[in-house]
């Protein structure tokens, strides 16, 4: 697209916004993205009328808008779109942006100083900005909480959990996105005195409960039902945990230590499997009769490159019918038998063969979408025959802040909404459209 047609589509986009002042009627017709991993915390894009396939190996930018460096995935919600970034000149800051999700025009952003203490890759926030009614509720990777009006801007509520929960940092700093339930905000900070995990009321940012002492990773909560219950299942350095998400109090819990765990717990057909990069995969089935659970199997390989069944890193796998798809610790793209771990096959076609290659995938209907490291978005069909890749269309490029080795990665989780998808680097957040 050259730069006439781009301030044509941009023009548009704004006069068509401020002529009718409704642009979340239209977005909210179609679907939001307004937490981690979409609508249901589970990677399932259920839109309609988007593309089936690529017709060019670049897919057209509606807009462009600067951010700075950071991990964090962008949310969208009402016609916005929510993101963090980390400036280091002249000072040490967090940023949260809103944005117009039609023009990329900034509603509101607000900053606040943040110095990054003993982490390593100090790129910028982790955590995805949890959006619901007209609160936006974003934690940084030291720890600080806030609750904004979603719409203005205007802090509601914010906590500086670094000191207030004397907060165990791990390596890499705090990542999990925040969970809602109803009317709770839950997150994973790893604090001191039985604060591993936190529950604040959402309105008002008091604390309402407080769980467990285990040392935290990097893997995001979710919350399902099993046997006629809510559980929160959350995934510590030491153990996978199913919580009543009301009181905090333990249904189960299941030894399984890892250092690297970054990928979400998935939970298809009353199992639920987790993947680290280390120390492998686990596979639990959930009890259909009382909150209880047992293991399947626990499987890991050698070392990372001698990998056994599925040793994850970034990606969060998908798990449909009796089968597993997930992206191994290099890049490999691979098809477990659910039952047994046992391989079906491996692909090395969708990402560049590299330590820590990433894909990040969600479903829609009966295809895959994926986002790998190269920037690129791919539409493919997994199966227990082979990955099957349609098309695949470059969407951004890759910058070096988040990895600095084989010339960067995109290493953030697109947001897919409203037949768009938004997606950011170190350098700019785009916005494409995928409406067929």
């Amino acid at each position: 697209m050259n730069l006439f047609s781009k301030i044509v589509v941009f023009s548009f986009g704004f006069i068509w916004c401020f002529l009718f002042e409704i642009p979340s009627v239209s977005f909210l017709l179609a679907g939001d993205w307004p937490q981690w991993r979409g609508p249901g915390r589970d990677g399932i894009w259920q839109e309609k009328g988007i593309f089936t396939r690529f017709d060019q190996p670049q897919l057209p930018i509606l807009w462009r808008a600067p951010v700075a460096n950071g991990y964090s995935g962008p949310t969208v919600a009402n016609g916005r779109v929510y993101v963090t970034d980390r400036l280091v000149n002249p000072l040490e800051k967090e940023r949260i942006h809103c944005l117009d999700a039609l023009t990329g025009r900034e509603i509101w952003s607000h900053s606040y100083d943040c110095h990054y203490q003993s982490v390593a890759y100090p790129n910028g926030p982790r955590a995805a900005v949890t959006i619901q009614d007209n609160r936006a509720y974003s934690l940084g990777m030291m720890g600080n909480l806030f609750c904004y009006d979603a719409e203005k801007g205007d802090i509601i509520w914010s906590r500086d959990l670094l000191p207030e929960y004397k907060i165990k940092m791990p390596v890499w700093g705090i990542a999990a996105s925040p969970l809602i339930e109803n009317n709770l905000l839950i997150v994973v900070i790893g604090g001191a005195d039985h604060a591993c995990l936190v529950a604040f009321d959402k309105g008002t940012g008091k604390e309402i409960w407080r769980a467990l002492d285990d040392v935290i990773n990097y893997s995001s909560p979710i919350v399902i039902d099993q046997a006629g219950k809510r559980l929160l299942i959350c995934w510590t350095a030491e153990q996978v945990l199913g919580l009543d998400p009301a009181s905090g109090n333990l249904y189960w819990q299941q030894p399984f230590s890892a250092s690297m765990g970054i990928a979400t717990p998935v939970v298809d057909d009353h199992f639920l499997f987790v993947s680290d990069f280390f120390e492998g995969s686990l596979l639990l089935q959930l009890h259909s009769d009382r909150p209880a659970v047992t293991q399947v199997w626990q499987r890991k390989g050698k070392n990372e490159q001698n990998t056994d069944s599925l040793h994850c890193c970034i990606s969060t796998p998908i798990m449909e019918g009796n089968y597993i798809y997930g992206v191994d610790s290099y890049g490999e793209l691979r098809c477990l038998e659910r039952l047994t771990g046992n391989r079906i096959w491996e692909s090395l076609s969708a990402v560049p063969k590299a330590r820590w290659a990433n894909i990040h995938m969600v479903r829609n209907g009966q295809q895959t979408w994926m986002f790998n490291e190269r920037g690129e978005l791919i539409i493919s069909q997994l199966s227990p025959q082979g990955y099957q890749e349609i098309s695949r269309s470059h969407l951004i490029n890759p910058t070096l802040g988040q990895l600095d080795q084989r010339g960067g990665v995109c290493w953030s989780h697109p947001a897919f909404a409203n037949q768009h998808v938004y997606i950011r680097n170190d350098e700019e957040i785009v916005c494409a459209s995928l409406k067929e």
